[in-house]
């Protein structure tokens, strides 16, 4: 998919990184610069974010290797949250470990059983450089841990183990949108 610019939106629809890609396996650097072209790079990630119908995205999967993401993410109470973060940093993760669903827009279609605590703490700044911490719990708290793993160079399925580790790397090889599948 190349850049288009969704309709109703200023934001730019960016090309989806997908498991295999090099940028999503290191690790991004710190944003240092705080101008309108880090402005861009969010309200473009919202839109490919929304595109893709996801929950959150890294900068690293639309090919830029930043530290950044967003999210419009329900917790567990469906209470929604919405927001971004710059040079995040996951500070806390506790509390009960569940083995819960989890999808990437990096492999579209393929979801897996991956650990994640119920309750994760974020602290980063906004594009603005304004200092933010975000909280969440349940299935927000997954987003959280999710996206900060991203921005490290992993990968969810780097997270599991075993057969269900084997059959998620078997369904992405086999995807359409692998190469050669």
């Amino acid at each position: 998919m190349r850049n288009r610019p969704i309709p109703g939106s200023s934001g730019l629809i960016r090309a989806m990184s997908l498991l295999g890609d090099p940028v999503l396996h290191s690790a991004c650097e710190p944003v240092t610069d705080f101008g309108p072209s880090l402005a861009r790079l969010v309200e473009d990630m919202y839109a490919t974010m929304y595109a893709a119908q996801g929950v959150g995205l890294a900068a690293n999967q639309v090919g830029v290797p930043l530290r950044v993401f967003v999210y419009d993410c329900p917790d567990d109470d469906d209470v929604r949250h919405l927001g971004h973060l710059v040079n995040p940093k996951l500070v806390e993760a506790d509390g009960i470990t569940l083995r819960g669903p989890e999808g990437c827009l990096s492999l579209p279609g393929i979801e897996a059983g991956t650990p994640r605590f119920d309750r994760a703490v974020v602290e980063g700044v906004t594009v603005e450089g304004e200092p933010v911490r975000v909280t969440g719990t349940g299935f927000f708290a997954r987003c959280l841990q999710h996206e900060c793993d991203h921005l490290e160079g992993t990968v969810y399925t780097d997270r599991l183990a075993g057969l269900r580790r084997a059959r998620a790397l078997r369904a992405a090889r086999r995807a359409p949108w692998a190469a050669g599948g």
